[in-house]
This record gives structure tokens, sequence and C-alpha cells, in this order.
């Protein structure tokens, strides 16, 4: 189950929200978390950081933006330590994502960071959500992925260019790609890299 915080800010749709959760974790899915902060619909700063940490140790997957991670913590969104303090132990995966620059990566077992594609980007409306998108496709297929750290970052690297593709046309929905189109991004970023690698 993949979820955000906007609907835990007005009942009835909070309620609904939990009852949801509760199912799903009784049923014995997973529960992916990304906050997606949007603070004007919040009545206040502190009612939106309230609001967001306030199912956060339920989750198993947990996404944020580095902005979000200076949101609630305060922090350096760069700094391992800083970013661990978010981490918790029904956790099995956190993310900072950082733009074009791709992502941090939290297990309960390593760490490390994935770097982004550059594209010329036209708008960035959805980016987040075809990234989280592109990496639960994968997991849904294998959660073993999380326990295996190569395999793990080959399935970050498909979510940085689902999001990267997503930031090159206009509006959410209409710039998806779709898997062929995402294997065919990293397969020419993969050949870019060995050429200049052997210059």
């Amino acid at each position: 189950m993949h979820y955000g915080s906007i609907s835990l800010i007005t009942e009835p749709s909070r309620s609904t929200h939990m009852e949801a959760m509760r199912i799903a974790r009784e049923g014995g899915c997973m529960l992916s978390y990304d906050p997606n902060l949007r603070l004007p619909l919040w009545p206040s700063p502190e009612a939106a950081k309230d609001g967001i940490k306030s199912i956060w140790d339920q989750a198993d997957i947990i996404k944020v933006s580095d902005e979000e991670v200076v949101f609630l913590t305060g922090g350096d969104p760069k700094s391992d330590d800083n970013n661990m303090r978010m981490f918790h132990p029904r956790c099995k995966l956190m993310l900072v994502t950082e733009g074009g620059e791709g992502c941090r990566y939290y297990t309960q077992k390593f760490k490390g960071k994935v770097g982004g594609i550059k594209v010329q980007v036209v708008d960035t409306t959805g980016a987040g959500d075809a990234f989280c998108a592109g990496l639960l496709s994968n997991l849904a297929k294998d959660f073993g992925i999380i326990d295996d750290e190569p395999r793990l970052r080959e399935a970050l690297k498909f979510a940085n260019a689902c999001g990267a593709i997503t930031t090159t046309e206009r509006g959410a929905i209409p710039s998806m790609p779709d898997r062929d189109t995402v294997s065919r991004m990293i397969s020419k970023v993969t050949t870019l890299y060995l050429i200049l690698y052997t210059i």
C-alpha cells in the first residue's frame, strides 16, 4: 500500500486512511509512505509536521525529498547522520531524493547514494510520483531487492530515470514513462558513460 499525508489533514479522510493502513498491515501488505508535503493545504506548518510524523513509524518504506528533510528535521539532507535520525526500527528502506542529483538510500544493513540523470527540465510535476512508481514496480516483483545492495541500486537507477523522464514534458500524467522508455534511457546513459570512461 502506497500513500501520502494529504488525506490526513481532515476528517473523514484521515480516519479512512488510518483504517486502510490497519487493514493493509493485517493483510500482510508492505506500507510505503511519501509524505508529499503540500504546506498550503495544512492549517499551519506545525500541523503539517505533526500530521506527517503521526504515521511515520508505521511505514516499511519512506520516501522524502531533501526539502522535506529540512522541514521535518531542520538539518542538512546531505548528512547521513541527520537523515538517520528519521529512520525507525520498522523501516526497511528510507529514501531521500535530491532532484537531478539522484537519491540517498538507507536500510537496516547499508546506505549509499545513486546519482541522478541529467535532462532538460520542462516541468517537475509528478517527478516524485514517477520515482516512487518506478521503485515500487520493481519491489512488487521481488521485495528481496531491499536486502541486496547491488540490485537495490539498479532499482533506484530505474526510479531515478522514471523521475528524470517525467520532468522533460509538461503535466504529471502525460509525462509518465513506460518501462521500455526508461530502459532505453538507462541504456543510453550507460553507453555514454562507457564512452566517456574509455576516452
